[in-house]
């Protein structure tokens, strides 16, 4: 897991919120697939700093997300 700047190399089209977002604001974050890596970021601050994940480490999170 890595975080580096906003990768603009993502269209912005990859990037979706979670089907539970009210689209009113507030807290959501917005994931891009990319190649080898699942980018995720803060909805409310599209130029702000990105999180890179390892598809494997995304699959464990929405894994153990999915049970809380």
């Amino acid at each position: 897991m890595s975080i580096q700047e906003p990768e603009r190399a993502v269209p912005e089209s990859a990037w979706f919120k979670s089907s539970h977002s009210s689209g009113e604001g507030g807290e959501c974050v917005e994931v891009a697939v990319c190649p080898g890596t699942i980018r995720v970021r803060d909805s409310k601050a599209k130029t702000g700093p990105v999180l890179s994940v390892a598809p494997q480490g995304w699959a464990a999170f929405v894994e153990f997300a999915a049970r809380s």
